[in-house]
């Protein structure tokens, strides 16, 4: 953009706010400024949901939110803890003259997302990152399980998260470790009974329908974001579509002859050409996963979000918001994933600089989209089963929760942008 472009810009701004001084708004810096990050995404859910227009200013300080002047949002961050700072209209000319000449751009969020979150009955909340962040940050959401999903529940949703969830049909592959304990059989015995319920005689078949149904939520335009082993456990049951590849401990047979050979790619949204692993002993549900490579490594050690053209591509912009590229290591039962399994079209959004493996990816299936990124909880390096939840008001600017709360505010773009 040319200085005499800039300045024209500048100047019709300049004048627009002195005959309408009502266009006076309020920064939501997201940048090493900000006092609580993850409370700043709250405030814009909620100022969605009472009907403000919000601009997303990505790339500009964090990826700053600008929204009206108004005493309700100014009195809702000051409760919230959240810095805010007046942006006169000089202030918005200077901010937008800046973005226009930059590797930035303006978005515009529209409506606040209805969102739903998989989860059994029985599982408490800290033991899903996705709960603690949207807790946390003080944003809705509605719970829902496999009879809800079948029953045609998910319409009602804009966004769905899975955390840490075994489509597979496998107990989470804890039958080595914890077969023995009181946890593990009172959750086999749930999801077998709920099966049952629900017309299958198998774990992993109810799983797989209900994997059919969130695809095709997806594909009619939902939003769907999982983390950990719902990851890839989710695209190894849609490609295993009429295979049983479910060992005796599970469901009392062994896999089907050949089940290897027998699955289907073609059915997955983000993977592909992965090799299984059945045998009940092994805590691993196939070679897509990195985590023994992430265990040699460290706790020291971080994984790189890509620096996207907000202009040219505002999704994966949106989706990597930080007050830093680089996310300090967190693993999970699926820690991140073989670049080399990646389908064609999936676009990587962070990886391991160095190696092949990629953490944080994002594709298109239909009119949806789907989001996956590696690890359990971002600031709990190992979580272990019945380990204690993780203190948000401690890790105020996770950059890891922040791609959390990055995605519950993308499907609130404008369509022209999500489709970009």
């Amino acid at each position: 953009m040319t200085r005499i472009r800039r300045f024209a810009l500048a100047l019709a701004l300049l004048l627009a706010g002195a005959a309408s001084p009502a266009t006076a708004k309020i920064l939501v810096p997201m940048d090493v400024s900000q006092t609580d990050h993850l409370k700043a995404y709250g405030l814009a859910y909620w100022a969605l949901e009472r009907g403000a227009r919000i601009d997303w200013l990505l790339n500009y300080r964090g990826g700053s939110f600008l929204m009206p002047e108004d005493a309700a949002i100014e009195r809702e961050a000051r409760i919230r803890g959240v810095k805010t700072q007046p942006a006169g209209a000089a202030d918005e000319a200077a901010i937008l003259a800046e973005i226009e000449d930059a590797n930035m751009e303006k978005v515009v969020l529209e409506k606040a997302p209805r969102i739903a979150v998989y989860v059994p009955p029985n599982a408490v909340p800290w033991d899903d990152a996705v709960r603690l962040a949207l807790d946390y940050a003080e944003v809705p959401y509605a719970t829902l399980w496999d009879p809800e999903v079948l029953k045609g529940d998910l319409q009602k949703y804009d966004w769905l998260h899975l955390h840490h969830e075994d489509f597979t049909g496998q107990q989470g592959k804890f039958y080595a470790a914890y077969a023995g304990a009181d946890w593990y059989r009172a959750e086999k015995e749930l999801q077998e009974s709920t099966a049952r319920s629900l017309g299958f005689a198998k774990v992993s078949e109810c799983k797989k329908a209900v994997a059919r149904t969130i695809k095709e939520f997806v594909a009619r335009g939902g939003f769907l974001f999982a983390m950990c082993s719902a990851t890839d456990s989710y695209d190894i049951a849609l490609a295993a579509e009429g295979v049983d590849i479910v060992d005796a401990p599970y469901d009392g047979d062994a896999p089907a002859p050949g089940a290897q050979r027998r699955l289907d790619y073609s059915r997955t949204l983000a993977f592909r050409n992965f090799t299984l692993f059945t045998d009940p002993y092994v805590y691993e549900y196939s070679d897509l996963d990195v985590t023994n490579e992430a265990v040699s490594r460290g706790r020291s050690s971080f994984f790189t979000l890509f620096d996207f053209s907000a202009k040219n591509d505002p999704v994966p912009t949106m989706l990597t918001q930080d007050h830093t590229n680089a996310v300090p290591e967190f693993l999970g039962q699926t820690t991140g994933y073989r670049k080399g399994f990646l389908k064609p079209g999936v676009t990587v959004l962070g990886e391991t600089e160095g190696t092949d493996e990629v953490r944080y990816i994002h594709g298109k299936f239909g009119k949806g989209t789907f989001t996956f990124l590696g690890g359990h909880d971002p600031e709990d390096y190992q979580h272990a089963v019945g380990d204690p939840p993780s203190n948000l008001s401690l890790h105020k600017s996770s950059p890891g929760y922040r791609l959390i709360l990055n995605n519950i505010l993308f499907p609130a773009a404008e369509k022209k942008k999500q489709k970009t």
